[in-house]
């Protein structure tokens, strides 16, 4: 049975540099407006009586049932049988399907190629024994890494 794969991101962690951003993008070589990693400022809040950044992560979740794939009516997005969820945007046709079903915002259209990207998991590196291009050590805070994914039987996952 082949290891499911995970990308795991302590946000708690997350100082917001954005290196995770810049590498992804250029391993993706994904066009101007395009992120399939995305840092976001949630503000200033008080924690334990101090002011602290806080920051959000909206990466693709790789889930087990997809919502994204079964909306997809041209069938470009799959389930390889590590886990990995891939969009082939030589098949996509743009219609936006995947954008509302996907539940965590993780997918977005290319405008000027009228097709949709998403996160896959750096794939083509991971087939090659290497990480993700975000989790293969640029991020300053060390939060984010690639793990075997728990089952969701497993009760350290339910619920969460």
């Amino acid at each position: 049975m082949t290891q499911k794969k995970a990308l795991c991101i302590d946000a708690f962690y997350c100082w917001g540099c954005k290196t995770c951003e810049v590498a992804c993008k250029q391993e993706n070589r994904a066009p101007s407006g395009v992120k399939l990693i995305r840092i976001h400022e949630d503000a200033p809040r008080e924690i334990d009586g101090r002011m602290q950044m806080i920051f959000s992560v909206t990466v693709c979740r790789h889930c087990e049932d997809p919502p994204c794939a079964d909306s997809c009516p041209v069938e470009a997005i799959t389930v390889r049988s590590d886990g990995i969820v891939i969009l082939d945007r030589d098949q996509c046709t743009g219609c936006g399907a995947c954008l509302e079903a996907c539940p965590y915002d993780a997918i977005c259209l290319d405008d000027e190629a009228g097709v949709a990207w998403k996160c896959n998991l750096c794939h083509h590196r991971i087939d090659r024994g290497l990480l993700p291009a975000c989790a293969d050590n640029v991020c300053l805070a060390h939060c984010i890494h690639l793990r075997a994914r728990a089952a969701a039987s497993d009760p350290a996952v339910r619920g969460k």
